[in-house]
């Protein structure tokens, strides 16, 4: 395959064993392009180009994104090929090259990939399996995957990645976890080791990826979690009224949440753990309360939460355009719901909660003017009344939900 139009990339995928990987038509037009670019690793499984092609190669700069347009457009009129690893779109290069240049720019030609000779290894069937990367990630995102009886395939950063993902485990209650780490998948040097987490020790092929077989008690991915999973100083959307609203945010692949007066970062975590490609961004006024969030989305599997310390509306400036927002704190703040309204897309949800009169007041008033829906959330939980046990009501609260008309 050849580029079809100039600025465009062919992108091969490249088995571990090298070039014998590749069919012979794959081979020939890499042999043939006028410039070939790839990590280190992958160029030097090729072999030599004849000096009298004239053949340039070239490893990816840093950092790769800022840099890609240009150098691919620094040989506009050549022909351009690009390596990877097994399949260029499981978590490769292909996948950042049609971001930057588009689909149309873009030809991909894949191997097999490492997950696909690691199903095959293991016999874990495709449908029986979530991948989670790692690949320049925080390991802390495997805590958002984790679940009783559940199977992983973690694609690994590097040989330092599966000592890390132990830790990572052992420290959530997810010790007694079978971890299989297969090296240099498709080799003639291939190697499997298993293990448990809070026993794995030793090395690690550079190349791996890590097979889990999660054995421990899992925090749901199911909105509503104990109110105990999060650490806070009582500035905590609680565990009902949390499920209510999120039911009405409607989390969706892809979208991005405002959580506006975070308190503990609850709605945004809880958000963010439906789907690793959803965000969120946590608006909070508290500097000591922002840095509680960040702990509560590490250890709960979202480190990529985003926490802006600041003061709504003021605070929102220039933030991602949300699909959702949630205010639970500052609404009655003059400005933060004309804010918000202003932004949201067709489609866009708004959960407003409020707790005093006066922002009730304020909800009943917009409830009037556009509509949505406002209800009413209290609950009772049974508490000691002397050697007895009753009812304890909690606080009730008013919640008013709004969807911009599509």
């Amino acid at each position: 395959m050849e580029p079809t139009q100039a600025n465009s990339v062919a992108v091969f995928g490249i088995g571990a064993d090298g070039w014998e990987s590749l069919d012979p038509a794959s081979q020939q037009a890499i042999l043939a392009a006028e410039v070939v670019l790839g990590g280190t690793r992958q160029l030097e499984l090729l072999p030599s180009a004849d000096p009298a092609s004239g053949q340039e190669r070239i490893a990816w700069p840093s950092p790769l994104r800022d840099h890609l347009a240009a150098l691919i457009d620094d040989h506009s009129g050549r022909s351009v090929v690009a390596l990877a690893s097994g399949d260029p779109l499981v978590s490769g290069i292909a996948g950042t090259l049609i971001d930057v240049l588009g689909s149309d720019r873009v030809q991909v030609v894949p191997g097999v990939s490492s997950i696909a000779l690691a199903r095959a290894r293991l016999g874990w069937p495709a449908d029986a399996v979530e991948v989670v990367t790692l690949v320049g990630r925080d390991p802390q995102r495997i805590l958002a995957a984790v679940a009783p009886g559940h199977r992983l395939i973690v694609l690994s950063s590097d040989a330092t990645t599966p000592a890390v993902v132990a830790e990572v485990l052992t420290g959530d209650g997810y010790g007694a976890s079978t971890m299989t780490v297969l090296g240099d998948l498709g080799t003639s040097y291939e190697t499997r080791r298993s293990a448990r987490a809070d026993a794995w020790s030793g090395p690690s092929a550079a190349l791996n990826l890590i097979a889990i077989a999660c054995v421990g008690r899992g925090n749901s991915r199911t909105p509503g979690l104990a109110d105990d999973a999060f650490e806070h100083d009582g500035q905590l959307t609680r565990r009902d009224a949390r499920a209510s609203a999120l039911a009405r945010l409607a989390p969706s692949p892809g979208q991005v949440l405002w959580d506006v007066g975070a308190g503990a970062g609850s709605i945004g975590i809880e958000w963010m753990r439906s789907h690793p490609s959803t965000r969120a961004i946590a608006i909070e006024v508290d500097a000591e309360r922002g840095m509680r969030i960040r702990r509560n989305a590490r250890r709960l599997g979202v480190p990529g939460l985003e926490v802006v310390v600041g003061r709504a509306p003021g605070a929102l400036a220039g933030l991602a355009a949300p699909d959702a927002v949630f205010v639970g704190g500052g609404a009655s703040r003059p400005g933060v719901l004309d804010a918000v309204l202003a932004v949201l897309r067709p489609g866009g949800r708004l959960v407003v909660h409020a707790v005093t009169h006066q922002t009730e007041s304020l909800l009943v008033e917009r409830y009037t003017n556009l509509g949505g829906e406002l209800i009413r959330l209290q609950v009772e939980t049974v508490a000691p009344i002397g050697t007895f046990t009753g009812w304890s009501p909690g606080r009730a609260i008013v919640q008013w939900s709004w969807q911009v008309p599509q």
